[in-house]
């Protein structure tokens, strides 16, 4: 009698079923999306801080009477930054003091036009240099660029011809994220920001990744909502980089300043100020920082 094959033995002989097509579609996204993320985050630091397309610094500064300020790091590199004193400033006679932060892909050397408004208006500037910008050593990173200016701001307050009671912050682009840091370390009379994000972090949703992902996140936001100094925000209407809804969304976030303003200007991101505004760029920066002292007097 022939024997009747047992259920095991069905079993055994069933072919295993491949994975259908949606789930191995699934599979692949996964994977290339992981890759995508990692390449994201490994390429990170060159999109922010593109050290290859930065100008060349000069030998020597074009500003008259520029003090060359230098730190030396735990690890051994040096940091620099450059001090513009107005003229008629005297340890007798201390001047107020503009620390200006400049963009991501510029260097305090090319900075002179700004330093030259703010000697009009009776302001001495400080330039801090960024950690491999210039002729700053170094790698930049939140921290590092921070840290390089907590020192120089430090160093500013000692400064004899320095008015420490009438210290402002102006940032630009980056360099808004990087003043909005530092009111942690010493809240400044005011903070002017132009043409600024919310957060670094934030750009991580126009590539699908999440925020978590970004080493550097400078989130500038979180730092305005506990900002109680006077707030200036200057901005393009039409800058395609960082849009006017950044500079909205910051207004909205200064709850407890004693002041805030917006200025919202018709051009780009890198067109402040222009030829067509300069006048009133100055101009408001002027009595924007007038109104600061008076509201910080008793």
């Amino acid at each position: 009698m022939e024997s009747t094959p047992t259920a095991e033995a069905n079993v055994t002989d069933t072919p295993k079923r491949k994975p259908s097509l949606l789930k191995r579609w699934a599979i692949y996204a996964v994977v290339i999306y992981a890759t995508f993320l990692s390449a994201l985050y490994v390429m990170q630091d060159s999109m922010i801080f593109p050290l290859s397309a930065l100008p060349e610094p000069l030998k020597f500064p074009t500003i008259k009477n520029t003090q060359k300020w230098e730190y030396t790091r735990p690890d051994g590199s040096k940091g620099i930054a450059w001090f513009c004193p107005v003229a008629h400033a005297t340890a007798e006679n201390p001047a107020p003091v503009v620390v200006y932060f400049h963009g991501n892909a510029e260097i305090i050397d090319h900075q002179p036009p700004i330093v030259r408004g703010y000697q009009q208006l009776g302001y001495s500037v400080l330039l801090p240099e960024y950690p491999g910008y210039g002729q700053s050593e170094g790698t930049p990173s939140q921290r590092s660029i921070v840290a390089d200016a907590r020192f120089f701001v430090k160093k500013l307050l000692d400064t004899p011809e320095v008015d420490a009671e009438r210290v402002f912050y102006h940032g630009q682009s980056l360099g808004g994220g990087v003043a909005a840091q530092m009111v942690g370390v010493h809240e400044p009379g005011g903070l002017i920001l132009e043409s600024t994000f919310t957060s670094l972090a934030s750009f991580a949703n126009q590539y699908f990744a999440p925020q978590w992902l970004a080493r550097h996140p400078f989130r500038t936001e979180t730092v305005i909502a506990e900002l109680t100094a006077p707030l200036l925000i200057i901005h393009g209407k039409r800058d395609g980089l960082i849009t006017i809804d950044h500079a909205r969304a910051l207004r909205d976030a200064a709850v407890r300043t004693r002041e805030v303003t917006l200025i919202e200007y018709d051009c780009g991101h890198n067109d402040l100020p222009g030829t067509d505004n300069e006048d009133d760029y100055w101009g408001q920066i002027e009595a924007f920082l007038q109104r600061a002292v008076k509201s910080a007097r008793p």
